[in-house]
């Protein structure tokens, strides 16, 4: 299993599923390229550079198939990587995630865009997470934010808003779930009950809470994406 973090976020946002899915898998996360302890590289960033290297990774790891679980960013990573290299991917957990930008209304791109030029952690970590997150979920998402790297980070929006779109989820074979939540302000509901539609026999769970629900419900997370690899492994 591989978790990819979202856009403002690193490895350690996934601390509580790599505790809980080590004990059954091969569990890793990875820092994308400019985040965390991964260097970033010179000049703009092509949003389809992370699919590269998350092939790289793979092959790194000597690994054939993996169960890619992505959030936000790391959603649309996973999602394109399936696309690109559907051989590689044994099921798919896209949470709190987009088919691309174009899927949000011009006034949501320029709000998403106008929140991220600032990088004020604390203004941030209140606008997407839940009314009734844990404290912890607050200080982990506040660190995280913190720790970003500006010039990646802001590359990354800026990808983000102008390459990424129009991805044809209709054409993912891996079997995937759907994570979504209820007072999601990024990624509302609708959102991800459409992807469900739209990508062939997946399934759909719809948590409380806001945009970051592995960190705001870890248990009903792990638990329902538990369920969804028992389901694939059944199937195999």
């Amino acid at each position: 299993m591989l978790f990819l973090h979202g856009i403002g976020g690193n490895r350690h946002a996934w601390d509580d599923q790599l505790a809980s899915f080590s004990r059954r898998f091969r569990a890793a996360a990875w820092d994308a390229r400019g985040y965390g302890d991964s260097e970033d590289y010179e000049g703009p960033l092509d949003f389809r550079d992370f699919s590269a290297d998350l092939l790289r990774v793979l092959n790194f790891l000597n690994t054939d198939k993996v169960h890619l679980v992505g959030l936000s960013m790391g959603g649309r990573i996973a999602r394109s990587f399936a696309l690109a290299h559907p051989e590689r991917v044994g099921s798919l957990v896209l949470a709190n995630t987009s088919p691309g930008f174009d899927a949000l209304s011009p006034e949501q791109v320029a709000a998403f865009v106008e929140q991220r030029r600032s990088l004020d952690p604390i203004a941030q970590a209140k606008r997407l997470l839940g009314a009734n997150a844990r404290p912890e979920a607050f200080e982990r998402l506040v660190a995280s934010l913190r720790a970003v790297h500006r010039d990646s980070y802001l590359k990354t929006v800026q990808a983000s808003v102008a390459q990424d779109i129009a991805a044809p989820i209709e054409k993912i074979a891996a079997p995937t779930l759907m994570v979504a939540s209820e007072q999601d302000p990024l990624y509302p509901p609708d959102i991800a009950r459409a992807m469900a539609q739209r990508i062939p026999g997946a399934r759909l769970v719809m948590l409380p809470g806001g945009h970051v629900s592995n960190l705001e419900q870890p248990r009903r997370f792990d638990a329902a994406v538990l369920e969804f690899l028992q389901t694939v492994e059944m199937k195999s």
